[in-house]
């Protein structure tokens, strides 16, 4: 974009329509996020605030840019993704705990798999877009899908399979949202639900044929934690009872007690994938509701600007962000008490993480400047 076009579209903005109400969301949500990291590790404090500040810069650039001309790069988009999850395979990459789904570049670790979660949104809904006479037909939905089967077998063999689950829950509301036929959708969960039940039956069996042997494990930790007590339930059933030792209001921030769960060193990944058990041991119900109702009400802010976007790409844009934001939110909350079973993924916007966050607030930042350029009757 040239700078004399910035400039005009600068001045074509209105400071009323700036959605200044999902910012303070996101920076509430995030700052809670500063808090429980600096309770569970305080030498990541600084480091999700530098990760906090750089996000909010983005935000705020891309949120005065012009979505619809970023989004012309949609294929470039797609190549890029391709190439960063590639780069998993290389030496570049870093492997922790059996999962090899980092690259070091500079000394800087990145993680492709959350920067393919914007990076697909901004593809897919320009895709869409142009496409949009096709959405009904049930060949286009297959294009779709053919499409996002590459980064999708990248990302599962890294292992992440709750990666996986996310991006194509992002797809599915997506083409949801963008129309597909109803027959469409009921044929889908007509094949879905069985196909959930056949995979906890197959965990259940001697011998999984689906699931690796890792994923059969927490499976059946999830659906008989005792006896796994000590082994891969050992980490959500201490997530359970740290979650409820918090009772209404807490132990408090930072707390010295000596019943925390925290600071027996009975939680691990309190930083990342468990940070919600923080909360819950030091805010109680009260600090776990609060971050509960800000996760729900970033995604309907999403939905709600999506639904006045003036085009079918930012109607596209925002609603993957809800659906990213909001059933991300899920499955992490689920895990940490005991829902779901045990799946590696960050609470958005409060779990450590620079690439994580910084893709958070980039999506955000879309969504702000879809609101921007929107049907002005909010």
């Amino acid at each position: 974009m040239r700078t004399e076009n910035f400039l005009e579209k600068l001045k074509s903005y209105k400071i009323w329509d700036y959605d200044f109400k999902l910012v303070l969301l996101v920076l509430g949500l995030a700052s809670v996020g500063v808090m429980a990291i600096g309770s569970a590790d305080p030498s990541g404090r600084s480091k999700q605030i530098v990760g906090i500040v750089l996000g909010v810069v983005i935000m705020v650039f891309i949120s005065l840019l012009d979505y619809m001309v970023l989004c012309k790069f949609y294929v470039v988009y797609y190549i890029f993704n391709l190439l960063l999850l590639g780069l998993v395979f290389t030496p570049l990459s870093n492997s922790v705990k059996g999962a090899t789904r980092w690259i070091v570049i500079a000394g800087v670790q990145f993680q492709p798999s959350e920067a393919s979660k914007i990076l697909l949104i901004l593809f897919f809904a320009q895709f869409i877009m142009k496409h949009k006479d096709k959405i009904k037909k049930i060949y286009f939905v297959f294009i779709c899908l053919g499409l996002m089967a590459p980064p999708l077998l990248m990302i599962v063999s890294q292992p992440d399979l709750s990666t996986t689950i996310m991006l194509t829950v992002i797809l599915s509301i997506i083409l949801f949202v963008a129309g597909i036929d109803w027959k469409l959708v009921a044929t889908v969960l007509a094949v879905t639900i069985p196909s959930a039940l056949l995979v906890i039956f197959d965990a259940l069996s001697d011998k999984t044929i689906i699931l690796r042997e890792y994923q059969q494990r927490r499976v059946l930790a999830w659906l008989h934690p005792e006896d796994y007590a000590n082994s891969d339930a050992f980490q959500t059933l201490n997530s359970i009872m740290a979650i409820g030792s918090g009772q209404l209001l807490g132990k408090g921030y930072n707390t010295n007690e000596i019943s925390s769960v925290l600071n027996a060193g009975f939680i691990s990944e309190s930083r990342t994938d468990f940070i919600f058990t923080v909360i819950g041991e030091e805010f109680g119900f009260i600090g776990s509701c609060i971050v509960v109702v800000l996760v729900m009400l970033i995604a309907i802010e999403c939905f709600v600007v999506g639904g006045k976007a003036k085009d079918m790409c930012g109607m596209l844009i925002a609603s993957g962000m809800g659906a990213w934001i909001g059933f991300q939110g899920f499955l992490n909350i689920g895990v940490a008490t005991g829902v779901l079973p045990n799946t590696g993924i960050p609470l958005p916007f409060v779990s450590s993480g620079l690439t994580s966050l910084v893709s958070c607030f980039t999506g955000i930042g879309f969504v702000l400047n879809v609101r921007l350029q929107g049907k002005k009757f909010y």
